[in-house]
């Protein structure tokens, strides 16, 4: 039987959503809860991307504040200490100006950065961010507020 018309663009539609996240639609099973956050920080915003491309992939991305940190760096390392205690496995991000940590048993990746890193690397067009993120960044910077991006994804690198 062939396919063909509207069921073809269906049937190609499906198995790109099928494919984005990963195996069974994991894309769906990312929350931001997920991540171990240090105590007193909070999600300012957050919203999902996925990537159709040859290597399909869906991730949770989110702009994490905490006013009691004097700047993002310092916010930044007090993450990475947190994933470090908890067992996450430590590695380099996608660019020069990012960190990456495993969750143990290598189910999750989150990769995360200054606010300033991660626009520096939006506007080289070294990395894509929601335009809801991009701006949620843009507005900590505005107002010296503390803050950092998250990206969680299913899966080891």
């Amino acid at each position: 039987m062939r396919i063909q018309g509207p069921r073809l663009a269906l049937a190609a539609l499906a198995l790109a959503l099928a494919g984005c996240g990963g195996t069974g639609g994991s894309q769906t099973s990312l929350d931001i809860k997920q991540v171990p956050l240090v105590s007193g920080a909070s999600v300012l915003a957050q919203a999902r991307q996925c990537d159709q491309g040859a290597n399909a992939f869906c991730a949770l991305e989110a702009v994490i504040v905490d006013r009691r940190y004097h700047s993002s760096g310092a916010l930044v390392a007090s993450e990475h200490r947190q994933l470090r205690k908890l067992g996450w496995s430590s590695m380099a991000g996608d660019d020069g100006d990012e960190q990456a940590a495993e969750s143990p048993g290598h189910k999750l990746r989150l990769t995360y950065a200054t606010a300033a890193n991660d626009l520096i690397g939006i506007d080289e067009k070294w990395i894509k961010r929601p335009g809801s993120i991009g701006l949620a960044l843009s507005r900590t910077m505005f107002n010296r507020t503390a803050a950092m991006s998250v990206m969680l994804e299913v899966g080891p690198t």
